[in-house]
């Protein structure tokens, strides 16, 4: 059995709630008010790393701030908030249907807003489609998203209204341009999870979102002839950061910048362009995480082997003591996948074995099982996602195998090493800057499949030298990644953002 199919699964699975310890108690109303926009949050629906920040950078921010977090009613949203009523009703605008806004808590008390419109968010499927692509009036969908951001900057809510909005990728990035169409002075922070994804519409669905005629130019939504909600936030928004420093500067090339490279230059010759590094929730802790078959600590490594043996046996694959290599991942061309393809014969050749947990590409999940068909013994592959298998990978892997073309963070590389498996990376966005060549994992420069054999060679012979494979695991390890040094990242951006005005305004309260 080394290919398992595990059925229907949901495209976006939700996670365990995220591990952070209680806010403390403080009077927020004295507090600047954060209004975080997502189209995803991990506590209820995920697709990527953005439901993973959007579940964890809010309560990191709850110590400094009073947080509250804004997200499309989707019915996981609705059944798993607690207390949640309606507060406000917003009206039609343009071809955008009025919905209801809606507010509730979370278990530990963070305070979210959903908008409740059947018809527009409670549908099978992923929040921007199904099985036969993305939905057709997703330009309505998250135009009212923006719109609603704007609206509580505006004091939609009587007892609360935004001071600064962080948006977050295309799906909120209307947020500011709306509020400049309406006169709304609010500062605004957008955060670009992934540049390739830029919510692009044909020009003639500018009126239908309510967008001015002129604000179809260059200086504004205009995108070699089509209607960009990306650019518009970036146009409008004051401040755009990125998730690690090496994307941002990637960003402003032609290459890496998807043809916004001219403007985010702009952005960053500005001063209004920033990089900071995503992290990882508390949960990621092989002492303590209940999904492991046993936990362990540096230097445990028969409790790291333990956890092989229980994904071997998972896979259906042989016992062995060679190397363990895994890919946790979307199975998309952007990861790589076609590269650690290329190298999975020569890593069973030299006697190790690889496995394989996620679902993207119809090609490469095909050819993956290909490959378990011809290895039964050394190759698994799961096609979908469960939480406690990835986890489990993790733990048992050896060698984490992440040759992405492009990452602008990343967080399987940080879950990676702090679960004592090295990473192998092309030296890109987030992986350069969390992955140490030789010391917590393996780098390389090249997208292609010598530049990976190379590092797979290394990794092997490191694989050989025991006392220097340990050392590496517990350096890796002591890696921090947690939220706390990105938080306070965010709190020096979002103080520039308010100027002085504000901060003596708080100060005096």
């Amino acid at each position: 059995m080394a290919y398992v199919d595990l059925g229907e699964l949901p495209a976006a699975e939700v996670t365990p709630f995220p591990s952070f310890a209680p806010a403390p108690q403080t009077d927020h109303s004295l507090l600047p008010r954060i209004l975080f926009a997502t189209p995803e949050m991990a506590d209820f629906v995920k697709t990527g790393g953005l439901g993973e920040v959007a579940g964890a950078l809010p309560r990191a921010l709850r110590r400094h701030y009073d947080v509250r977090v804004l997200i499309p009613g989707y019915a996981s949203v609705i059944a798993g908030l607690q207390n949640f009523s309606t507060i406000a009703r917003m009206g039609a605008f343009a071809g955008v249907p009025a919905c209801e806004l809606g507010y509730g808590t979370t278990p530990d008390g963070l305070g979210v807003y959903a908008l409740v419109a059947p018809d527009l968010y409670e549908r099978d499927g992923t929040p921007y489609g199904d099985a036969e692509g993305d939905f057709g009036d997703n330009d309505i969908r998250f135009a009212r998203l923006g719109r609603a951001a704007a609206e509580l900057a505006a004091g939609l809510d009587p007892f609360w209204s935004a001071d600064l909005l962080h948006l977050n990728d295309w799906q909120t990035a209307l947020a500011p341009a709306y509020m400049a169409w309406l006169g709304i002075r609010r500062p605004s922070v957008l955060t670009i999870h992934n540049l390739a994804y830029q919510g692009l519409f044909p020009r003639d669905n500018l009126g239908r979102i309510g967008a001015p005629d002129y604000a179809f130019q260059m200086d504004g939504v205009e995108f070699y002839g089509q209607l960009s909600f990306l650019k518009a936030g970036l146009y409008h928004a004051s401040h755009v950061t990125t998730v690690s420093d090496t994307y941002a500067r990637e960003i402003t090339t032609a290459e890496g910048g998807c043809g916004l490279d001219g403007l985010l230059r702009t952005r960053a010759a500005q001063g209004r362009l920033t990089g900071i590094l995503n992290g990882i929730d508390e949960s990621w802790d092989p002492r303590t995480d209940p999904h492991l078959a046993t936990p362990f600590e540096a230097d445990d490594w028969k409790g790291k082997r333990a956890n092989a043996d229980e994904v071997r046996k998972a896979f259906g694959m042989a016992v062995s003591r060679g190397p363990l290599f895994a890919i946790v991942s979307r199975l998309v061309h952007q990861k790589g996948i076609d590269l650690s393809l290329a190298a999975a014969e020569s890593i069973v050749a030299e006697g190790g074995q690889l496995v394989v947990i996620g679902q993207g590409e119809g090609r490469f999940e095909e050819a993956l099982r290909d490959l378990a068909g011809r290895h039964p013994d050394n190759v698994g592959v799961h096609v979908g996602f469960r939480e406690t298998e990835a986890r489990r990978i993790f733990a048992g892997s050896d060698f984490l195998l992440m040759p992405s073309r492009f990452e602008p963070c990343g967080l399987a590389q940080m879950y990676a090493q702090r679960f004592g498996s090295l990473p192998i990376v092309r030296r890109t966005g987030g992986l350069n800057d969390t992955v140490e060549d030789g010391v917590t994992g393996f780098t390389f420069a090249d997208a292609s499949p010598r530049g990976l054999n190379s590092a797979i060679r290394r990794a092997f012979e490191t694989f050989g030298q025991k006392k220097r494979l340990n050392a590496m695991r517990r350096t890796a390890m002591s890696r921090e990644f947690g939220w706390d040094r990105a938080a306070l990242n965010y709190c020096g951006l979002y103080s520039r953002a308010f100027g002085n005005n504000a901060a003596r305004r708080w100060k005096a309260a």
